[in-house]
C-alpha cells in the first residue's frame, strides 16, 4: 500500500519565469506545504533569493528532489559544455548563466527543463492530458511556448521545441510586421499579448470580442495548430497563459479555424469528429507553472532511484 500523502518525501518545484519566480513544496497538487512568490531579477540575486527559501524549507520540512521549469531558450542537452545554461535571451544578465549547476549543489536530484514542457508533464500527471502518450500545451500570453511531449516525452533533438516561434503565412491583406525581435511575424509577433497591443492599440483585456484584431491572433493560432497536427502528432491541445485561458470566446472559432485549414487532410476527419475535446484549457489551471517544476522534481527523484 502507498504511503498517505501527507507522509510521503517532499519536493521542490520552481517555476522560473521572466518576471517572477513561483516556489512550491509538496508532493502534487493535493498536498501543498508551502508557496512562495520571487521577483525575477539579474541571475545571481534571483538564485540567492532562492537559495534563502531553499535553506528555510530544508531546515525546517526537508526535501529530497527540485525541480526547476525555466523560462528559455535553454540548453538542455547533457552531451553540451552549455548544459543547464540559458542561451540567446534578451533578457540582460542572463544568457550563459548555468541554473543547473548553481542549483545541483544541494546534492539532490534536479529535475530541469522548459516552463512550458514542465506544465505539459504536469497536466499528464495531474490534468487534462491523463492518459494520452502525445499531445501539445500551448501557453499564449507575453510569448508563446509549447511543451510537444510525444509518445510520453518532451521532444528532444538540438534543442528544445520553439514552435512559437514558427513562421506562418501572413494573414491577408494584413501590414502588421509582428513584434517579434528575431522573426517580425512569427506565431508569437502576431498572436502574443505584445503583439495585440501593438495592433489594436489596447491591451487584450480591453479588446471588445468582436474587435478586428482577434482575427490576426485567431488566424496565426490555427496556423500554429496544422503545423503541430501535422509534425508531432497531439491527441490533443491545450491551450494555456494568460491570453489563451482569458479568452474561452476564442475556443469555437480556434476549433473552427483549424479545421478549415486542415481542409479534410490526414486525421482532420477524426479531429473533427471531437473537436470539442481536441482543443481545450488545461486542467491544472493557474497553478500549473509551480506543479510543472513539482512534477520536474518527481522524475528526477524516480530517475534516480532507478
Amino acid at each position: 500500500m502507498s504511503a498517505p500523502a501527507s507522509a510521503a518525501p517532499l519536493k521542490v518545484g520552481i517555476e522560473l519565469g521572466g518576471t517572477k519566480c513561483l516556489m512550491m513544496l509538496g508532493t502534487g497538487p493535493d498536498d501543498i506545504r508551502a508557496q512562495a512568490r520571487i521577483e525575477t531579477t539579474g541571475p545571481h540575486p534571483t538564485l540567492d533569493a532562492i537559495d534563502d527559501l531553499l535553506r528555510q524549507w530544508r531546515d525546517r520540512h526537508g526535501f529530497e528532489a527540485v525541480g526547476v521549469a525555466s523560462f528559455g531558450p535553454l540548453d538542455l542537452d547533457p552531451r553540451s559544455p552549455t548544459h543547464g545554461c540559458v542561451v540567446s535571451t534578451p533578457k540582460p544578465g542572463w544568457s550563459g548563466f548555468d541554473i543547473l549547476r548553481r542549483l545541483r549543489c544541494w546534492a539532490v536530484p534536479v529535475g530541469f527543463d522548459t516552463d512550458v514542457n514542465g506544465v505539459a508533464l504536469a497536466e499528464a500527471r495531474w490534468g487534462a492530458a491523463r492518459g494520452l502518450d502525445s499531445f501539445a500545451y500551448v501557453t499564449v500570453g507575453t510569448g508563446i511556448g509549447v511543451g510537444s511531449i510525444v509518445d510520453g516525452r518532451p521532444v528532444r533533438g538540438l534543442g528544445h521545441s520553439e514552435a512559437g516561434h514558427l513562421r506562418i503565412p501572413r494573414p491577408p491583406g494584413s501590414s502588421f510586421a509582428g513584434t517579434c525581435p528575431y522573426h517580425g511575424d512569427c506565431v508569437e509577433g502576431l498572436a502574443s499579448g505584445p503583439a495585440v497591443l501593438a495592433h489594436a492599440g489596447l491591451p487584450a483585456e480591453q479588446l471588445s470580442r468582436t474587435d478586428p484584431a482577434w482575427d490576426t491572433v485567431v488566424g496565426a493560432l490555427a496556423a500554429l495548430f496544422h503545423n503541430l497536427v501535422l509534425t508531432t502528432a497531439p491527441e490533443r491541445i491545450l491551450l494555456g497563459g494568460g491570453l489563451g485561458m482569458g479568452r474561452p470566446h476564442l475556443l469555437p472559432r480556434l476549433r473552427s479555424a483549424l479545421l478549415a485549414s486542415l481542409n479534410g487532410y490526414g486525421v482532420a476527419d477524426r479531429i473533427a469528429a471531437g473537436i470539442d475535446d481536441f482543443i481545450v484549457p488545461p486542467g491544472l489551471g493557474h497553478r500549473a507553472g509551480p506543479l510543472g517544476a513539482l512534477a520536474l522534481a518527481i522524475d528526477a527523484r524516480d530517475a534516480a532511484s532507478r
